[in-house]
């Protein structure tokens, strides 16, 4: 199917949603299904469920934000459960206006973007269908044709609470159109779209002295007041903005705390009592999500102010700090590489990772414990696993600080400098090397950081390099290693035998000779210096071993080469250990003998087939590390 044939299906999917029928016809939709009646803070709660949460590690993670915003699962947490879900049971915080705050790249433009497209979807589903009365500009509940005094018995027999008034044009409409006959008044099926201005709306902040008020509550059509005969009639109204398009639905208010004083009083009354003042009419009843984003800097100097007070206790702030994990962050990377004309570039294995570790050091702020460092913490908030810390220590390190990640290097800065790298190399592939030395560069053109932070951020860059000159070491070092998974299975299953013999003070039998012999002690401490088991410590670590196995096999598990995190870094570096001669000459000799370019050329190979690096990266790779090992 081509893409004209695509759209003509999506047009016709779209003329089948369609509904158009009376309010007496509404009716028998909303004792059907309920939650057609459903508030604009509930539709978006729902939206964000129904798209589906998953549990891991006790926290909620929500598939609707999970292909674009990675590592702010706290945040977002606390944002659909404190704020959504209260809002969407009708509790006060639907009165608020939700302000997400963080520093710049942080993701807050995104949530927004993600829920305002989201609703777009979502009104085209079952689930979140909306009905409005038909023609009005603002796309106004149906539920509201219900007078007054009969809400309570339509509460009886709905169950549907009914909030709101008629707006002036409709109830003009209602006697000049329909002749009162409310039963009779059309209601129709719509859906939102920000390009067309239904139930979506964004404001943003220009100059305060040309910027309309009219841009958030309609104004006067002058040319139709001599037709109607009086600026009060509703028919001489335009109700096109952005409060007023953005009913049922939401509206963005970018930069809110910009904003002159005229323009955000008007969002007093609209958050606490659900109605806002337009023209010459009365209070106008408009339900709808307000958000807004800003950084701290300008919210602090915004709750500075005393004649904001009336607006700050209508604000709920959801904090969006920058992502703390070095895993999502080379996701977000790699995300932004996706979209952009970067794609087809090579960028080499460890490159973003390197960058990201750069990027998350200057988020972190210096522990407060003792035994922890940064790169400790580092790892530690990435999910790795490290001797003597528990989940309840990194609990512990995340609340010392409630403010960490609303500052440090954000991930624009990395992608403009990566960007820089291509461009300057002009080669189709581009390593960690290279954007280490582009981010170290950018330092002296990035205007905001101090002295002081530059300083920090060249160590941090430092650091990042000894990570990568690890990573570089271990990935050449596997590469050497023939079936490198067999290798290592066979040196552990030799070192289980041995301390299986050791524990149970038993004797092991040579395979050739059939003699008795006495474990390997030899071959064990080998291998257990290499994680740092000191000789004291030996009998408990090994017993340790003994244990896991044990509990491996009345689960009917077997205990393989990924069943102890410490155990396989220590046949791992056991195997590199072993190797490290052979790799050094190999990968540093300028003129390879035959043998030693028939293994270089296995390497490349292994390297491109088994760890996703090019001809040109894999060579690059090569070479350093044999500068490395020969320092």
């Amino acid at each position: 199917m081509n893409i004209i044939d695509k759209i003509r299906q999506s047009r016709e999917e779209e003329e089948q949603l369609k509904w158009r029928g009376t309010f007496r016809e509404y009716l028998e939709l909303v004792k059907e299904n309920p939650h057609i009646a459903q508030t604009a803070h509930s539709r978006v709660y729902n939206m964000i469920k129904d798209a589906g949460v998953t549990e891991r590690d006790n926290k909620k993670m929500y598939e609707f934000f999970g292909k674009e915003i990675y590592g702010l699962e706290d945040s977002l947490e606390k944002l659909v459960e404190e704020y959504f879900h209260s809002a969407a049971r009708r509790l006060d915080v639907r009165k608020r206006i939700l302000l997400l705050m963080g520093p710049v790249s942080g993701g807050k433009s995104t949530i927004v973007t993600l829920l305002k497209r989201g609703l777009e979807q979502y009104t085209r589903t079952d689930a979140g269908a909306v009905y409005a009365i038909e023609g009005c500009p603002m796309h106004e509940d149906p539920l509201h044709l219900v007078p007054v005094h009969l809400r309570d018995e339509f509460y009886e027999e709905y169950g549907i609470r009914v909030e709101g008034h008629l707006s002036p044009l409709n109830m003009m409409r209602l006697e000049k159109e329909y002749n009162g006959n409310i039963e009779d008044v059309m209601v129709e099926r719509i859906f939102f779209s920000e390009d067309r201005r239904v139930g979506i709306g964004t404001f943003s902040p220009s100059d305060p002295k040309s910027q309309d008020i009219a841009d958030l509550t309609g104004s006067i059509d002058f040319s139709t007041i001599a037709e109607y005969g009086s600026e009060s009639d509703p028919r001489a109204y335009r109700f096109d903005g952005e409060l007023n398009k953005a009913n049922r639905g939401m509206m963005e208010f970018q930069e809110m705390l910009k904003c002159d004083e005229k323009f955000l009083w008007h969002l007093l009354s609209l958050t606490q009592e659900g109605n806002f003042k337009a023209g010459r009419f009365a209070l106008i009843s408009a339900d709808e999500l307000i958000v807004a984003h800003t950084n701290e800097a300008e919210y602090k100097s915004f709750i500075a102010n005393k004649k904001n007070e009336a607006l700050h206790s209508r604000i709920i702030v959801m904090n969006v700090p920058y992502n703390l994990s070095v895993t999502n962050e080379e996701r977000i990377y790699e995300k932004m590489i996706r979209e952009s004309d970067m794609s087809h570039v090579h960028i080499a294995p460890h490159a973003l990772r390197t960058a990201a570790i750069f990027s998350v050091l200057t988020r972190l702020k210096e522990p407060k414990k003792q035994n922890v460092d940064l790169v400790k913490k580092m790892r530690l908030y990435d999910g790795e696993e490290l001797e003597g810390f528990k989940e309840q220590d990194i609990a512990e390190l995340k609340n010392e600080y409630q403010d960490e990640g609303m500052d440090g290097i954000d991930p624009r800065y990395v992608i403009n400098r990566i960007s820089s790298a291509i461009i300057r190399k002009d080669v189709p592939s581009i390593n960690a090397l290279d954007v280490l030395r582009s981010l170290k560069e950018g330092l002296d053109q990035h205007a905001s950081i101090s002295k002081e932070d530059k300083e920090r951020y060249l160590d941090f860059i430092s650091v990042a390099r000894k990570e990568y000159d690890e990573a570089a070491k271990k990935e050449v070092q596997k590469a050497f290693v023939y079936s490198y998974e067999e290798s290592a299975k066979t040196l552990m299953d030799n070192y289980l035998d041995n301390v299986e013999a050791y524990c149970n003070k038993n004797k092991l039998t040579d395979p050739l000779t059939g003699e008795e012999m006495s474990p390997d002690e030899k071959l064990m401490r080998s291998i257990e210096e290499q994680i740092g088991i000191s000789e004291n410590a030996k009998r408990a670590f090994r017993e340790e071993i003994l244990i896991r196995i044990s509990a491996y096999a009345r689960k009917g598990k077997r205990f393989d080469y990924n069943s102890h995190e410490r155990l396989r870094e220590a046949i791992q570096k056991k195997l590199f250990a072993d190797l490290k001669d052979v790799v050094k000459i190999t990968t540093s000799t300028k003129t390879p003998d035959e043998s030693q370019l028939k293994k270089i050329n296995e390497v490349i190979a292994r390297l491109i087939d088994e760890h996703g690096y090019n001809s040109v990266s894999a060579n690059e790779l090569l070479r350093y590390v044999g500068s490395l090992l020969n320092r």
